[in-house]
């Protein structure tokens, strides 16, 4: 909808299967503002034929979840036709029609090793960055396009990591803008309340509701820290991207940084003062997958398209709340066991 306002005379249309527990009902708030939704999957090469032609393709087609493939919710199998067969399939039709590839990728394609080795402290119950040396690709700014990704990145950042490639390369060939953004958390109001799909709203909303919460790993202290982007912001970046063609192409950085990061114990220090009392369990079993500190350094898409993102933290944690105050139900709409 982001788009829409910034391209109010543009024909919008896309492919949504459907699967995902709650997406039926964005399919009428997006007709509203004229973005026509057909029910299609992106790993069945049939669905593409009678889409017609297009300047540009935007690729958000994704199983989202870091630990997709390996939590008896979706096969290894199902995560690669997901998040790779689709790409491929969309990028023969760009090749065919000629038009220009805006994937949206992930900030997990780069190594869980290397983020585990970054120097950290503990401050205020969060890690946050020592004086200590950084490697290449990174600095206290956060994690900028050059950090490694090296394996492992997860079977899911390995997908996001294999399509990028692809994307590049079939942009390198037939001679295509392709841009790949890695995207930090996205958080906003209205997101559905699933861990993987923004856990921020994840966490607001089950507070809110006063479920069960938990902090996983690292001792169970809730210090990992994530920045948190906009859904708007992005939406901006993404009109300025597509405005440039050609000269866009490449891997962009896209998070919140530095002054959009919180740890999850400070997230619930804010839940606490705002929406009241409530406990978080201890976990302190470390998963293979999860890493202390991800913030996304933007500073290359900063001065390359002017951009910047608007929405501070705290107006963005404020929806969301507000948000679960006026829709208890949401929650629900989203849950797998539902």
């Amino acid at each position: 909808m982001g788009l829409r306002r910034r391209m109010p005379s543009a024909e919008i249309c896309g492919i949504d299967s459907l699967i995902r527990p709650g997406s039926h009902i964005t399919r009428p708030a997006l007709e509203r503002v004229r973005i026509h939704v057909r029910h299609g999957d992106v790993r069945c090469t049939s669905d593409f034929e009678t889409l017609g032609d297009f300047d540009w393709v935007i690729d958000a087609a994704a199983n989202p979840s870091v630990l997709a493939g390996m939590d008896g919710r979706t096969s290894s199998r199902q995560l690669v036709e997901h998040n790779l067969l689709g790409t491929v399939n969309t990028l023969e039709f760009c090749r065919q029609r000629r038009a220009g590839l805006l994937l949206l990728s992930t900030s997990r394609v780069y190594s869980i090793d290397a983020l585990s080795a970054l120097p950290l402290t503990i401050v205020d119950e969060a890690f946050v960055p020592t004086d200590g040396t950084w490697p290449e690709g990174s600095s206290p700014e956060g994690l900028t396009e050059a950090f490694s990704t090296t394996a492992p990145i997860s079977l899911y950042g390995a997908t996001k990591l294999a399509s990028e490639a692809l994307a590049l390369e079939y942009g390198s060939a037939f001679e295509l803008p392709v841009v790949v953004d890695r995207c930090g958390v996205i958080a906003g109001a209205g997101q559905f309340g699933t861990a993987e799909q923004g856990v921020f709203s994840f966490w607001i909303g089950s507070w809110t509701a006063r479920r069960s919460l938990a902090y996983l790993g690292f001792g169970g202290t809730g210090h990992q820290v994530r920045d948190a982007l906009h859904p708007d912001d992005l939406a901006e970046l993404v009109h300025l991207q597509l405005g440039r063609g050609m000269a866009a192409s490449g891997v962009w950085n896209v998070g919140g940084g530095r002054l959009r990061a919180l740890s999850l114990a400070q997230l619930s220090r804010w839940c606490r003062e705002r929406v009241g009392d409530h406990s978080v369990r201890a976990d302190p079993t470390q998963r293979r997958w999860d890493v202390p500190w991800v913030v996304i350094d933007s500073r290359r898409a900063v001065d390359t398209f002017g951009w910047r993102p608007a929405r501070s933290l705290e107006a963005m944690l404020t929806d969301i709340a507000a948000h679960y105050s006026d829709h208890p139900e949401w929650l629900d709409l989203s849950r797998p066991d539902v």
